[in-house]
């Protein structure tokens, strides 16, 4: 049987009975025992505002497919560097490590490191784990494939070792050793498994998903809930519903938009409901993404909501730097520490490191600030800034320069004084 046959559903094997997983496209539940019908109703999918939240069906909400596009963006713009410790003092990049290939080359047959990062921190939010298959060759690390999360069961053993059990598209069950998945987690509450801020941000973006539905409905019907209109006689059915398509006709704007209502034999209108202004249903969405940014970790103007601009610091600068040192942070250290543990393993001189330089790739101005200080305190030759800047050594670029506090001259001598300073 080939590899990928095996791992990703080619095979014709008898298929085991599935488990109840959501889907990629609609993010609804397969169900097909009593067993996991009772599951989905325990997980409670159903909101009280009576709308289905999923993972997938979470993205269709603006607020949170931004915050989830933000925090997936750093990790996989960030260059990743493996690195080897020569000594105390010296590093170098381990080009010959395979881990360097998968994430700086290619990690698998058909997706880049930045795609694969996306995907992958994609699903570490939205569902709090991550999983990608481990194909090794001769023992070492040839490519990872990533598994869908809904797909993946994980549980620790007695000896505490965990094993994972993927579910491929056929239905057959596939079982998996811990030295054999890239398993990243997040917040975890039992330290196996990651919980997902969907799961607890359920409510919220239940709430604004009803909300989009109820603003389409009500734009769509002319910014109204519902008209009665009052005749004082009786109508019969057909002056009814003539008088219903002429009122759905004026609504529906056109050339009518902004026009008065006629009506004639005496009838009157008046709304039936509240509008979405009465309701203050922009105040109410405006909450509803605050909400979901604070879930998911990401200040309010990463996502268009630059009303409360202090939330996070005194303006946008501190905002981003809190994003910076709060989410982004986290999620950097996540992965660095999991391909150590997952790829790299028990070789101690070697390790995974993200360039946070990168941050301030697209801001020239704070670029070269940072290049100035390096080369003024001599931590950086002109030659290594040449370098992060993709450009050629100079001859006689190697030096470093002494910082401006120990430059050269004779200390002056202390003053007694005895005698006030002469001046010239």
């Amino acid at each position: 049987m080939a590899f990928w046959d095996r791992w990703l559903g080619g095979s014709s094997s008898p298929a085991a009975s599935p488990r109840a997983s959501f889907q990629d496209s609609g993010g609804g539940v397969v169900i097909n025992t009593s067993q996991q019908l009772e599951e989905a109703l325990r997980t409670g999918t159903l909101t009280a505002s009576g709308a289905s939240v999923t993972p997938d069906k979470s993205m269709r909400v603006a607020a949170v497919y931004a915050a989830v596009r933000v925090r997936c963006g750093v990790v996989a713009n960030m260059p990743i560097h493996i690195k080897r410790r020569v000594d105390d003092r010296t590093r170098e990049d381990a080009v010959d490590h395979p881990s360097w290939k998968l994430m700086r080359r290619r990690p698998n047959g058909w997706q880049t490191p930045a795609q694969f990062k996306r995907m992958m921190q994609a699903h570490l939010i939205l569902r709090g784990n991550a999983y990608a298959l481990i194909a090794r060759s001769r023992g070492e690390v040839q490519s990872l494939i990533p598994l869908h999360p809904d797909r993946v069961e994980c549980k620790q053993n007695n000896d505490l070792t965990l094993e994972y059990t993927y579910t491929r598209k056929d239905g057959r069950k596939i079982k998996l050793a811990q030295n054999e998945v890239f398993h990243l987690v997040g917040l975890t509450l039992d330290g196996v498994h990651g919980v997902s801020a969907i799961t607890y941000a359920r409510e919220t973006i239940g709430l604004s998903l009803t909300m989009e539905d109820h603003g389409a409905s009500t734009f769509r019907n002319g910014a109204r809930v519902s008209t009665v209109l009052k005749h004082p006689g009786k109508l019969g059915p057909e002056g009814t519903e003539n008088l219903r398509a002429s009122l759905d006709s004026f609504r529906a704007g056109g050339e009518k938009e902004g026009k008065a209502l006629i009506l004639e034999e005496g009838m009157d209108a008046a709304p039936l409901a509240m509008t979405a202004q009465d309701a203050q249903w922009i105040e109410s969405r405006k909450f509803s993404r605050t909400d979901i940014a604070m879930f998911l970790g990401v200040p309010p103007h990463m996502i268009g909501d630059t009303e409360k601009n202090t939330s996070w610091g005194t303006g946008i600068e501190s905002q981003t730097q809190g994003f910076v040192t709060f989410s982004a942070e986290d999620d950097l250290t996540i992965w660095e520490e999991t391909i150590n543990r997952d790829l790299i393993g028990d070789d101690v001189d070697v390790y995974a490191r993200f360039n946070r330089a990168a941050l301030v790739r697209g801001d020239i101005k704070a670029r070269w600030e940072a290049h100035v200080k390096a080369l003024q305190w001599g931590v950086s030759s002109p030659n290594e800034i040449r370098a992060l800047e993709d450009q050629n050594p100079r001859d006689g670029g190697d030096v470093y320069y002494d910082p401006p506090n120990t430059a050269g001259g004779e200390k002056p001598e202390k003053d007694d004084g005895d005698e006030p300073p002469q001046t010239a």
